[in-house]
């Protein structure tokens, strides 16, 4: 498309990117062809690695720089989005992200495309840009994020050279090579580890009749301008930080594992009728994406356990660490943290802002 008839003054393109493949190009050219400036908006930015978001959102805009030739390059613009898990707050953050950068850049559009393709279900965001033209385009590629990530990662042990001689029809050459190169980093064996661990976990009820929702329950325990968190010892997530929790059993309440959960994992001694005079709150989290092991549904208990001194703590159960955090360091370590134990936390103290 000649540049004096494009569709716009700027054209935006959403998506995780994980890795960068042929129809994510493909769709990128057309963003190009569509406005003068190109917004690429990379979600789920901000997370820990994990198999799904193994990538930082810098090294996805690397990719992408890499496929680009230098005159592209100075029309695109990369915003990072992270996952509120809340559908109108994280279209909010792209809009206001999206005009920040185009701001910055001293740019002042007239008119904004969504340049995008309808997937399935979880294409619906693109309906929610109200005043931007939505330019929905063909599928431009067969490529699949996840089937890279499963031939990369499944690879491990047994060198990654063969996947990606595999790949050369699904990812641009500067994507193979980024990969190429990022193989030989610790962290590619730590989530091939990880990978290999939820395959088994997912494959073993993978013969029922349907598909399985798991309930499962946290604690939130705030004491004198901390929190209390547990480093996790085993995958997934192994290292990370996360609230004290895990499944319910059969034959207890939400509250009553909540509080079985709080003690194995912290051996935080308070009576439980002390705790129940600090609950606060009880709230359900149930985004289908927020775990990486399946359709999982958690139960947040929130406890204000005041002003007192903070209470002795140990680790045990599947927990690494146990520790008291104080809240106002929390918002450092959003990349630290297991699926959304972040964003729960976020929900009961504020720790990001509307436009983060």
């Amino acid at each position: 498309m000649n540049e004096n008839h494009h569709a716009a003054d700027a054209a935006v393109y959403i998506g995780r990117f994980q890795p960068f493949h042929v129809g994510h190009a493909a769709l990128l050219q057309q963003t190009l062809a569509r406005a003068p400036l190109a917004v690429v908006v990379i979600g789920s930015a901000y997370q820990a690695r994990t198999p799904k978001n193994p990538f930082t959102w810098q090294e996805r805009a690397e990719m992408m720089r890499l496929a680009l030739n230098p005159a592209e390059r100075g029309r695109v613009l990369f915003v990072p989005v992270r996952d509120y898990y809340d559908g109108e707050r994280w279209t909010t953050a792209v809009r206001r992200g999206v005009h920040k950068a185009l701001a910055e850049h001293g740019a002042t559009p007239k008119s904004i495309a969504l340049v995008g393709h309808f997937k399935d279900g979880s294409s619906d965001y693109l309906n929610g840009f109200t005043g931007w033209q939505l330019l929905s385009l063909e599928r431009q590629a067969s490529a699949n994020a996840t089937a890279l990530r499963n031939a990369y990662f499944g690879s491990a042990g047994r060198g990654v050279e063969a996947a990606l001689a595999a790949l050369v029809e699904q990812a641009p050459r500067a994507t193979l090579d980024f990969l190429r190169a990022w193989a030989e980093l610790p962290a590619f064996e730590a989530l091939a580890e990880e990978w290999r661990m939820l395959r088994d976990y997912q494959q073993s009820w993978a013969a029922a009749p349907y598909p399985p929702v798991f309930v499962t329950v946290d604690t939130v325990v705030r004491c004198a301008g901390h929190v209390l968190l547990v480093q996790r010892g085993q995958a997934p997530g192994k290292g990370l930080h996360a609230l004290p929790g895990g499944f319910i059993e059969t034959r207890e309440t939400v509250y009553q594992s909540a509080l079985r959960e709080l003690r194995e994992e912290t051996s935080l001694g308070l009576l439980e009728m002390s705790l129940r005079q600090c609950l606060k709150d009880v709230r359900v989290f149930d985004h289908p994406d927020r775990s990486q092991r399946g359709r999982t549904i958690t139960h947040a208990h929130y406890f204000d356990l005041g002003q007192r001194d903070l209470p002795e703590v140990h680790a045990g159960d599947d927990a690494a660490a146990v520790q008291w955090v104080p809240i106002e360091r929390l918002a450092a370590m959003e990349h630290h943290f297991l699926d959304d134990h972040f964003h729960i936390l976020d929900h009961f103290f504020g720790l990001t802002g509307p436009t983060d």
